[in-house]
């Protein structure tokens, strides 16, 4: 009976080690994985802000060149 609880022992204990190791690490790349994905978002936010300031401008450019355009097309 000895050893074959030695036998359990030896061979249950490094499996139960790796086991909660390998539980460990995935709960640190799921952190890790939330993190980056945060942190990505706020940057699509950051630059989705951008793009519409800028898409706002070109608007307001376009529509200043039209006007002199058409005024420039009423004088001929």
């Amino acid at each position: 009976m000895a050893d074959a609880t030695q036998t359990v022992l030896t061979v249950g204990m490094p499996t139960l080690a790796v086991l909660v190791g390998i539980l460990v690490n995935n709960a640190r790349l799921s952190d890790l994985r939330g993190y980056i994905d945060h942190r990505f978002d706020a940057l699509q936010q950051i630059l989705d802000a951008r793009f519409a300031e800028q898409k706002a401008e070109l608007l307001r450019v376009e529509q200043v060149m039209d006007a002199r355009l058409r005024h420039l097309e009423e004088e001929s």
